[in-house]
């Protein structure tokens, strides 16, 4: 529980602020109950949405020395509440509807319908941006032809061959970009393949980033170095997971400041989450724990692809990823299990 004391110290925070938000916009109980299982409810979705996310960064920070790794939760968290949580959605709103940040946030506290209308009419470009993104992490996992641990071999040996051609997780990424966009009306389809394609370059600009700040010689300055790098992947692949949270989350509310504080509080116990799982060494012990993760990664991204021509609902995607996740996790056991009867 140490790991998460933290968590809970902002969980506190965060019901108490809901319940002030609550008495303040309606001046009963019943609005500071309303207000503060909103909050909590929020908060389960980021985790539900985001518990993938956590054992990916664990993977990534398990190479970072323990400056890098503090930095991540001291800087990473103001970045993933207040940075893609609150002020994230101020700038699509802002960029949509073509006025300042500043009138997006007094829009966002006068006319939260209204807000609320702007951000999800861009769906269509954060979904393509997010799904782009996601679905070259998760498939450079799978056609890396490096890899030799198999959770689902029938599918993942030949995928691993296939890595052996360059670039072949761009080329499907794209296919699948142009096959989306056939289902949409002329006017979405650009939105569609122009956020789509930013978000290929995203992920080949941080990748790129990482190559050239984690040089083979210099083995004291690597360390650093990719340090860095993967700090700055990390913030980028949280904003590509927090999409899904941010947008979803006005299904249930579409006050900006209660959303904020929702997802604020359940991004706090996915950092806890994380370096629970490096510091406790899990993902080593438990063999296809980061399969299962990654394989709710591309689920992730094809949903995100799939909800510009359709609505899927966020328990469908948080049952998704937890299925992968509680799966891999019971072969896992059932792996050590074989090796401590041989």
């Amino acid at each position: 529980m140490n790991y998460f004391r933290s968590s809970f110290i902002v969980t506190v925070l965060g019901i108490a602020l809901g319940a002030y938000l609550g008495w303040a916009a309606t001046g009963t109980w019943a609005g500071v109950f309303a207000t503060t299982f909103l909050v909590s409810v929020l908060a389960v979705l980021e985790v539900s949405l985001s518990f993938d996310n956590a054992i990916v960064n664990a993977k990534i920070l398990k190479e970072m020395d323990a400056i890098w790794r503090q930095r991540f939760i001291t800087w990473g968290i103001p970045i993933a509440v207040f940075g893609m949580r609150l002020v994230f959605p101020l700038i699509i709103v802002a960029i949509s509807a073509n006025i300042g940040p500043i009138s997006a946030l007094i829009l966002a506290a006068t006319d939260p319908d209204e807000y609320s209308r702007v951000l999800t009419s861009a769906h269509v470009s954060v979904s393509a941006f997010g799904g782009a993104f996601l679905a070259m992490v998760g498939l450079k996992h799978f056609f890396n032809h490096e890899k030799d641990v198999h959770w689902i071999a029938i599918i993942e040996r030949p995928l691993t061959r296939l890595g052996r051609i360059e670039a072949v997780e761009l080329g499907l990424v794209l296919l699948l970009l142009y096959a989306i966009s056939t289902w949409l009306p002329e006017h979405e389809k650009v939105a569609l393949l122009v956020a789509g394609v930013f978000g290929l370059v995203s992920y080949i600009a941080v990748d790129g980033i990482s190559a050239v700040l984690s040089p083979e010689s210099d083995v004291t300055g690597q360390v650093t170095r990719s340090g860095l790098a993967g700090f700055i992947y990390l913030q980028v692949l949280d904003a590509s997971f927090s999409f899904d949270g941010v947008i979803g989350a006005f299904a249930l509310s579409n006050n900006l400041f209660i959303i904020g504080i929702g997802l604020g509080v359940g991004a706090m116990f996915v950092r806890s989450l994380t370096i629970m799982l490096v510091e406790q060494e899990t993902l080593t012990s438990y063999r296809y724990l980061e399969h299962g993760a990654f394989y709710a990664i591309i689920a992730l991204g094809v949903i995100m692809f799939l909800k510009t021509v359709t609505h899927v609902p966020e328990v469908v995607t948080g049952l998704i990823g937890a299925g992968f996740i509680v799966a891999s996790l019971v072969d896992s056991i059932r792996y050590n299990r074989r090796m401590l009867g041989t």
